[in-house]
């Protein structure tokens, strides 16, 4: 049975597109060009997805966005035409999972989805008390990360900060949210904390911690952990 998106633009060309590729790549869409309709539509369908844009005719995207989340946890990505990173850090603040900027490559948005539905549905694999991705094994009951098959020597801060980003694999997760998670409230501006235990992260985890394949980079934003 083909899982089911809910697209949710007022734009009529944009539906079609989405329509077209999502089709093709084996997905069975539904689209929509208003909040309220696609909220309703969300509730009798219960997509598996929701790709949002955020200038909707009858609400804000973030209304939609907020009202869905009192009752559904499906990943959410954001598809609009502000750029700039308040509307960006506030969508994913406010729930979404990801945010690409028009116009995009359905490439892009194609693979984005991959990530988005793997980890609604298994995020990283794992027990309660164990978080795996490849080769990489974090156990919170013990405290301890093995990287093929040796332990990594990590801080409490590298060790929680990592724990965080591979709870929440494949979801853009900001920096005030992570440091206050991490640091906790007071340190949402402090991005330098941030930066600096990420690399040292990269330095222990990646291959090559100038490119990183592991802790992406959402310039502006935050940061994203790729399972």
């Amino acid at each position: 049975m083909k899982e089911t998106i809910l697209v949710v633009d007022d734009d009529s060309a944009i539906r079609k597109l989405l329509e077209v590729a999502l089709s093709a790549a084996g997905y069975h869409p539904i689209t929509i060009g208003s909040g309220k309709e696609a909220l309703n539509r969300a509730a009798i369908d219960a997509p598996v997805l929701v790709l949002l844009d955020l200038g909707l005719p009858d609400m804000d995207g973030k209304e939609f966005l907020c009202r869905f989340r009192e009752w559904s946890q499906a990943p959410v990505i954001v598809l609009s035409a502000r750029s700039n990173e308040s509307e960006k850090i506030a969508a994913l603040e406010g729930g979404c999972d990801d945010y690409l900027t028009k116009p995009f490559g359905i490439g892009e948005l194609l693979a984005r989805i991959k990530v988005a539905l793997r980890r609604s549905s298994i995020g990283v694999s794992g027990s309660a008390s164990e978080l795996i991705s490849d080769n990489l094994i974090l156990n919170i009951a013990s405290h301890t990360v093995m990287l093929n098959n040796e332990e990594l020597k990590l801080t409490p801060k590298e060790f929680d900060l990592l724990k965080i980003l591979m709870q929440n694999s494949g979801k853009t997760l900001t920096h005030a949210w992570l440091l206050k998670e991490i640091w906790g409230i007071g340190y949402q501006n402090e991005t330098h904390y941030l930066r600096v235990f990420i690399n040292q992260l990269r330095q222990k985890i990646e291959i090559d911690s100038a490119r990183p394949k592991r802790i992406i980079t959402e310039t502006g934003i935050g940061y994203r952990f790729i399972g």
